[in-house]
């Protein structure tokens, strides 16, 4: 077996950190030296690897969604009925602790800057198209298994993305009307009541 690159490594080590710094501080507050302390290397070593802290923020940002895609792999192999693992796809994207409220900090971050950076909207784009084939596809398979209402599948992961989104929000803003189990809540009848059949 190959032995892992260490540049890839050391480039993954640090795109992780800038995840942690984001998602703890905000873009407005990032810091290189912060970010070369959490990944336990020099300022230079991340100078080396992202010519700017622009190149370094676009490239943390692309790596937050593929790992949290590659964390949810599973998900695509999995044999369990569609309409099941469509309430596991939206368990597994829940803002509960550690590495999934990581992740939906960083998302809220690069939402908040994409509004003025149109490189960021892009990265938006062609990331959050893959997130959305999974959900349509998995409701296009319940549909096709006579479990889910027929039915534009698009729209209804539009929906129910759109859904997933906002609710994710206000529990990352702490809204008293919004726990996680309330949104927990929330996206099981929005499957039960408008998905399944």
């Amino acid at each position: 077996m190959p032995r892992p690159s260490v540049e890839v490594e050391r480039r993954k080590q640090i795109l992780d950190a800038a995840c942690t710094v984001i998602a703890k501080n905000g873009l407005q507050d990032l810091r290189l030296l912060e970010v070369a302390a959490v990944a336990g290397v020099s300022s230079g070593t991340i100078h080396y690897y992202f010519d700017t802290k622009k190149e370094l923020i676009t490239a943390a940002f692309e790596y937050n969604f593929k790992h949290s895609l590659e964390r949810r792999k599973w998900l695509r192999d999995e044999t369990r009925e569609p309409l099941e693992l469509l309430g596991e796809i939206v368990e597994s994207y829940l803002p509960t602790r550690g590495v999934s409220l990581r992740a939906w900090r960083v998302w809220a971050n690069l939402w908040a800057e994409g509004i003025r950076d149109p490189a960021l909207r892009k990265i938006n784009e062609e990331l959050y198209d893959q997130w959305r084939e999974l959900v349509r596809n998995t409701i296009a398979a319940a549909q096709r298994a006579g479990t889910a209402r027929e039915g534009d599948p698009e729209l209804l992961a539009n929906m129910l993305i759109g859904m997933l989104d906002g609710l994710a929000m206000q529990v990352l803003l702490h809204a008293k009307a919004m726990s996680l189990d309330t949104m927990r809540e929330t996206c099981r009848a929005f499957i039960d009541e408008l998905i399944a059949r």
